[in-house]
């Protein structure tokens, strides 16, 4: 079986991740899985939302979006129509719960830090790249709060990165480009703690269901391929 991009089943689309792409934001990561780029910003801010206001809680939250031109044909803004469509909150409240598995949100202290991810150019595994990308602009941020002594401990927990995995022409494959993704019989998108603890698996057949084998496949692909991302993470990190 070879695949659209030739690559082998377990191979990674190339994987880059820039720190300080832009210069107001607290953290500013342009993250690239092969033809797919997000950029990923992380705002800090002096307040909680409102449930958390008193309680010495911070909170971690994300916006996602696609910028027009970032597909094949041109799509409108968000904006201009009024509001958010299904899939945008879906995948932004799926980066924001990500998020918080990573920091102890008490050692925040009362700050909110809100990482928006702009999908530059979507070629497959935009919500995957959101995540992984994010995090690494959260530690940004978060070294940022100790620095300016806006906290007194690391809230950092773990590291954390997403990855799709797939079955595609009967074969498990990772890191699904575009020609994949839309052809492939089961997505799975994993997000994992790098000790390959289980964040959220968001699996789904879209034709024939998948077997509890061919999940074993799939996990285990993709369990191999976050341990790259935390990798190239934390290489990105000690630049």
């Amino acid at each position: 079986m070879s695949r659209p991009s030739g690559r082998t089943p377990e191979q990674l689309r190339d994987i880059r991740i820039t720190r300080n792409f832009t210069r107001h934001a607290e953290g500013s990561v342009l993250v690239e899985f092969g033809h797919t780029k997000v950029l990923c910003n992380a705002s800090v801010a002096t307040d909680v939302p409102r449930f958390l206001r008193g309680s010495g809680k911070g909170w971690v939250t994300a916006e996602y979006g696609m910028l027009p031109r970032s597909t094949g044909s041109r799509m409108d803004r968000e904006a201009a129509r009024g509001k958010q469509g299904g899939r945008t909150v879906e995948i932004q409240r799926l980066i924001g719960r990500s998020l918080r598995a990573a920091v102890e949100l008490r050692a925040l202290g009362e700050h909110q830090i809100t990482i928006d991810c702009d999908v530059l150019q979507a070629d497959g595994g935009t919500r995957t790249a959101s995540i992984t990308g994010a995090c690494v602009a959260l530690v940004d941020a978060l070294r940022f709060m100790q620095r300016e002594k806006l906290i007194s401990t690391d809230p950092l927990l773990r590291m954390i990165a997403a990855v799709s995995v797939g079955m595609y022409r009967g074969k498990a494959v990772l890191d699904l480009d575009y020609p994949e993704d839309s052809a492939a019989d089961t997505d799975l998108n994993l997000v994992l703690a790098e000790d390959g603890g289980i964040i959220e698996l968001q699996g789904t057949a879209e034709g024939e269901p998948f077997s509890e084998a061919e999940f074993a496949q799939m996990f285990a692909l993709g369990k191999a391929g976050i341990a790259e991302l935390v990798a190239l993470q934390r290489s990105a990190l000690a630049e």
